[in-house]
């Protein structure tokens, strides 16, 4: 894509501009750290651009803010002062289930997950938002407490202008098909390799 244009330009009766706004169904998946620090970075450009951002976490605690969380709750308040960027919504499944899955069993847990897809569905049959961070959503598919095939489906048909990034570890295979963007994060190296544990300001 030299100079961020396509090498090839599909016979699929769509104009330059209409191929150009389609929305689009991007997934960070791999190994590497990143995956979400990317799709946030994502949401800022389109905060920018005064869309709507929903974000929708799946799997960090929901007592652990991150530092993107108190971001952009701070640029909705931006929009919703001064009418500048977009507005932003942010959204805790139940208890959150880290690593350690500390509070509610799995059988909450995955009700949880499926009740915040259910909500996510209902909006983008509203056509709620213009972009949604599904941040760690591979997660409760990977694990099977939301249905992969309902998600691709619904995903496919959504109406409108609707961006759609998903994030994390283990992305299924029906759904990176389904995709437009799939970027997988491999690491070369991480200060962990020699000890150093995670610090403020760069894993939260």
């Amino acid at each position: 894509m030299p100079q961020g244009k396509p090498s090839v330009v599909p016979d699929d009766g769509l104009t330059t501009r209409q191929r150009r706004n389609r929305p689009l169904l991007v997934v960070h998946t791999g190994e590497m750290k990143g995956k979400s620090t990317a799709a946030f970075g994502l949401a800022l450009r389109g905060w920018n651009q005064g869309w709507s951002i929903a974000v929708f976490q799946f799997v960090k605690s929901a007592k652990w803010r991150v530092g993107e969380e108190s971001a952009f709750r701070a640029l909705g308040r931006v929009h919703d002062e001064t009418g500048e960027g977009g507005p932003v919504e942010w959204h805790k499944m139940g208890e959150g289930w880290s690593w350690t899955r500390k509070k509610g069993t799995e059988s909450d847990h995955a009700e949880a997950a499926r009740e915040g897809w259910r909500e996510i569905a209902r909006r983008l049959a509203e056509e709620r938002h213009q972009l949604y961070v599904l941040d760690e959503f591979t997660y409760p598919l990977h694990w099977g407490w939301v249905d992969v095939a309902e998600v691709v489906d619904t995903l496919r048909a959504r109406p409108g202008r609707q961006h759609v990034v998903i994030t994390g570890r283990n992305a299924p295979a029906a759904l990176v098909d389904a995709a437009d963007l799939v970027v997988e994060m491999t690491k070369v190296k991480h200060p962990m390799d020699a000890g150093q544990k995670g610090q403020r300001g760069i894993e939260w």
